[in-house]
């Protein structure tokens, strides 16, 4: 026999490779800082639409981490030196934030329009609305003909309900260059004055008339203009509207025109203007 051949053994390694995740946990933090943020938006939201300026307001100034100055903004010193845009402690009174022109305590930092704000004011708004579309036939009844009704002309604003009495051509309010009132003037004015008793709010009259053709030395309608809303507020007290309710009779001559042209007719107006209750 021959010699015994050694043959080479061959070992195979087997390699076994584990695959790593590329990005680790990583991702998982980064989502879950996304999903915060997003949850936090959201309430944010909820909370804008679900409270009201004044428990807005509270919320500020409990996460506020500065020291209060004043019992309704927390403190700072940036430029509104701790107050508040709502704030009607002070800044109401030189003209800007807040809305209310007499805060009082119990309006403190509301920060609300006037309008909408509690029931109350919701209440007196409804009021004027439904008294001005009883005066402009737009319930279905009206106090007023047609023929008179074109004089007339009613909006709702921040001050109160406006009701705007004004010459149209062929039918004035007053007799030319005068205050003595026609005959549909007194009428209109004995109409209102009964509207007026179903509702509790002041009134301001104001007088306008509109521009001259040339400029005069005297210029009368300073005059004419305050004479004419004294004679409105005549007309009203013997209508029976008590004086009392009169806040204020104004003339303002031509310098309020309603048009672009001075000298339009559509300047000579009566304006009767029912005022909020926080006016």
């Amino acid at each position: 026999m021959g010699a015994a051949v050694n043959a080479p053994v061959i070992i195979k390694r087997k390699k076994v490779v584990v695959e790593k995740s590329h990005y680790g946990g990583a991702w998982k933090v980064a989502y879950a800082d996304f999903v915060t943020a997003m949850m936090a938006f959201f309430l944010l939201m909820w909370l804008l639409s679900a409270t009201t300026e004044k428990q807005r307001k509270g919320i500020a100034d409990y996460f506020d981490p500065t020291v209060p100055i004043s019992r309704v903004s927390g403190g700072g010193d940036g430029a509104f030196g701790g107050e508040s845009l709502a704030s009607e402690d002070r800044l109401a009174q030189i003209g800007v934030g807040a809305v209310h022109t007499r805060p009082t305590a119990d309006r403190q930092a509301r920060g609300s329009t006037g309008t909408d704000s509690d029931g109350a004011t919701q209440e007196e708004t409804r009021a004027l609305k439904d008294l001005a579309d009883s005066l402009m036939g737009i319930s279905g009844e009206t106090l007023l003909d047609d023929r008179i009704r074109r004089h007339i002309m009613t909006r709702l604003t921040d001050e109160g309900l406006v009701i705007e009495l004004f010459d149209i051509e062929g039918a004035p309010l007053f007799a030319p260059e005068t205050s003595r009132p026609t005959p549909q003037t007194r009428e209109i004015v004995t109409v209102l004055a009964n509207l007026f008793l179903v509702v509790r709010n002041d009134i301001a009259i104001e007088g306008h008339v509109r521009a001259g053709p040339v400029i005069l030395r005297h210029n009368p309608v300073w005059e004419l203009s305050t004479q004419r809303a004294q004679t409105a507020r005549q007309l009203l007290a013997e209508a029976g509207f008590p004086s009392s309710r009169l806040r204020r009779v104004t003339g303002h001559a031509d310098r309020s025109p309603a048009t672009g042209n001075p000298m339009a007719l559509r300047n000579n107006r009566i304006k009767m203007i029912l005022l909020r209750s926080s006016r």
